[in-house]
């Protein structure tokens, strides 16, 4: 929402809002543009009697904006409404979804396309570094979406994506999340089905073929579709991986044809698939191989993937937005591919609706095999939940402690420095991984590895 705000203002509107315990990127973001939100909920903010009220889908009944708002039948819109019937409909919609990688995906394929002077509009969830924010409205056709599968609003419970109108989508892959508002993966590949329904039969689908919720939900399109992966069978297929100094080097090959050699400054083999499902969509919008190879170069990612904070004593600490446990492991085994002999710290917070909750409790152990050793800290809202329901950091721990890890949680990030500070050594790398601010870890460990 807070790009879309910036938008709006750089436009002309007048812009107010509110939130609770805004944390960087985006509250300094926010700061950049001159807005500065309201701290908490309250109805006098809405005295002005503002023209239209755009509700957020963390926003339930009992907040006190929201009530006032229903009260006196003040004009809102949830943020997909106001996208669509304000931005989207007069544009070329591209949806990127899936459950990993669709925040890069779409900053990519921006790229890209600015890159040879489309200027399309985008809107991701993330801060591409390229761009410095989330949010654009150009003057070309295309308009890049991170389509979300999470719910709308309180008000209208179908996933944020179908209200995007897409002609053009991306999925890179459907797992189980959101336990909160999915019961199991069914009710999750229905949302995906739907959103491929929505696509018209001029349009194109976009889809993992390694994945095979994708390539079963892709049989039932109208429209076009083109596949990736690296599998053989796959229309377009990734070959010769290799990690580089700068990040990733493969090959392409569409069908049996070709397509020639591509960089990326990304680590990890889940970006290499990134890339190419951006790259089927640059060929469909007539760009050359070369054109698609200089917008991939000269990528700079998205704020939070594995972006470095800061090196101290020869200890680079990144911060990074994985928390389900496929994006730990795939996060964890890009590192360790990038910089082989390095030990790898994983710190992680269970913040997320669904890592808050036991869903995952099989599998996080497994998903930090190639971490040296693990933090993991409090659990976010654990009060609301039961605590037959919540996630048992205990268990985790004692699992890695037997494969021979260090392993440690606790409630209190200043514990969880004071436990890996001693441990670590020069060439060590952080990552701390979490959807949220983590109480502040990444700033105080680079302070307290710099006090020696």
């Amino acid at each position: 929402m807070a790009n879309v705000a910036a938008e709006l203002k750089a436009m002309g509107y007048q812009i107010s809002g509110s939130d609770e315990n805004t944390y960087p990127p985006m509250s300094t973001f926010l700061q950049t543009q001159g807005i500065k939100p309201f701290d908490g909920y309250r109805e006098s903010h809405l005295d002005h009697q503002p023209d239209l009220v755009v509700i957020g889908n963390a926003i339930s009944r009992g907040n006190p904006e929201v009530e006032v708002t229903l009260e006196r039948k003040l004009f809102y819109l949830s943020l997909p409404e106001l996208l669509k019937e304000f931005f989207i409909r007069n544009k070329q919609s591209i949806v990127v979804a899936g459950t990993h990688g669709k925040t890069t995906s779409a900053a990519l394929l921006s790229w890209v396309l600015e890159n040879v002077d489309i200027d399309c509009s985008f809107l991701i969830g993330g801060i591409p570094i390229n761009f410095g924010r989330g949010f654009k409205l150009g003057n070309g056709q295309p308009f890049v979406l991170e389509g979300d599968e999470y719910d709308t609003a309180f008000f209208d419970k179908r996933p944020k994506f179908l209200h995007y109108l897409p002609e053009i989508a991306i999925i890179n892959n459907i797992e189980f999340d959101h336990c909160d508002i999915y019961r199991d993966v069914a009710e999750i590949e229905l949302c995906f089905q739907r959103l491929i329904n929505l696509i018209p039969r001029n349009g194109l689908l976009v889809v993992n073929y390694d994945d095979p919720r994708c390539r079963k939900l892709s049989s039932k399109a109208f429209c076009r579709v083109a596949s990736f992966g690296y599998s053989p069978a796959a229309d377009w297929q990734i070959d010769n991986l290799q990690a580089t100094p700068e990040g990733l080097q493969f090959t392409v090959k569409r069908n049996t044809e070709q397509l020639g050699k591509f960089a990326l400054p990304l680590i990890g083999k889940h970006n290499a698939m990134n890339a190419v499902g951006v790259l089927i969509v640059a060929y469909h919008l007539g760009l050359s191989a070369d054109q698609i190879q200089a917008g991939f170069s000269t990528f700079k990612n998205v704020k939070r993937r594995l972006e470095i904070c800061g090196v101290e004593k020869g200890i680079t600490v990144f911060d990074d937005f994985a928390h389900h446990p496929t994006a730990i492991r795939q996060t964890l085994e890009g590192l360790i591919t990038h910089y082989p002999g390095h030990r790898i710290w994983a710190l992680f917070e269970p913040r997320s609706n669904t890592t808050r909750r036991n869903v995952f409790q099989n599998d996080f152990a497994p998903a930090f095999e190639k971490a040296y050793g693990v933090a993991i800290g409090r659990i976010n809202r654990a009060h609301l939940l039961e605590p037959k329901e919540r996630l048992n950091r205990n268990q985790i721990v004692t699992s890695l402690t037997a494969q021979g890890k260090p392993a440690f949680y606790s409630d209190s990030v200043d514990e969880i420095i004071d436990w890996l500070v001693p441990q670590l050594q020069k060439g060590d790398l952080v990552v701390i991984m979490s959807n949220g601010a983590f109480d502040g870890i990444h700033t105080k460990l680079l302070a307290q590895l710099q006090k020696g």
